[in-house]
């Protein structure tokens, strides 16, 4: 968890120094595509604080990191999304769940749209957009490239990032449960697990996360390998 951090530090620091004019066309794609994938994995860690599982046994310091890494990745208050999260594992796929699409015959964006309005409101994107503007002004003076900077690898991350999010940790795991023959269970993406890593920490492997809510996220690709061995067990007997 402390890698993530400072690596989403160092490499913030770093690349609002730079020009992106310094940067060839694919490694200004690397360079967006690291921050957007660090931004997720503050996400991730507010995630598991908010199961516990950060600082597990000190639920306060427990807390405090999980809405400090939330405050990192959009300044979003971390008791509401954390209470909005209880009600997802709660009332999975009912009206009550906060991540389920009120619209069961609409498409991916509509979902998407809902889905960042329940996230979303005026003061955390005041917050938000005051944060980018300070950091804007404080690399100012040492880069006159700040604000495109500010946009390539902060804003854009941050999009990035929530889209990473809803397709592998939400909609395609959830989406079979809306209709017509609804499913009970949501369902955990078959990839192998270097792959689940780079789409989004293992939150692809959604199912095990909702029967083992106890568990880190990289925890979760040897449940997933133990309980698929012990499926095919059953299957060969």
């Amino acid at each position: 968890m402390a890698t993530i951090v400072l690596a989403w530090f160092v490499s913030l620091v770093e690349l609002l120094r730079s020009s992106p004019h310094q940067l060839s066309w694919w490694g200004l794609v690397l360079a967006v595509l690291l921050r957007s994938q660090l931004q997720t994995g503050l996400f991730i860690m507010a995630h598991d604080a908010m199961h516990g599982l950060l600082w597990p046994g000190r639920p306060r310091w427990n807390d405090a990191l999980g809405a400090g890494a939330l405050g990192l990745y959009a300044a979003l208050p971390y008791q509401q999304c954390r209470r909005k999260h209880q009600r997802h594992h709660s009332a999975t796929a009912t009206t009550s769940d906060p991540d389920f699409p009120s619209d069961l015959r609409g498409g991916i964006w509509s979902w998407y749209r809902q889905f960042m309005a329940g996230y979303l409101s005026w003061s955390q994107m005041t917050r938000l957009l005051c944060g980018w503007a300070l950091l804007g002004l404080i690399v100012l003076p040492l880069n006159p490239s700040a604000w495109a900077n500010v946009l390539l690898f902060c804003t854009l991350p941050l999009l990035i990032s929530s889209l990473q999010l809803f397709v592998f940790g939400t909609y395609l795991p959830h989406r079979a449960q809306r209709w017509p023959h609804r499913q009970s269970e949501p369902c955990s993406l078959d990839l192998p697990a270097w792959l689940s890593l780079l789409a989004c920490f293992h939150f692809g492997y959604h199912r095990e996360h909702h029967d083992y809510p106890g568990l880190s996220w990289f925890e979760l690709p040897s449940v997933r390998a133990r309980d698929r061995q012990l499926t095919l067990g059953a299957v060969l007997r």
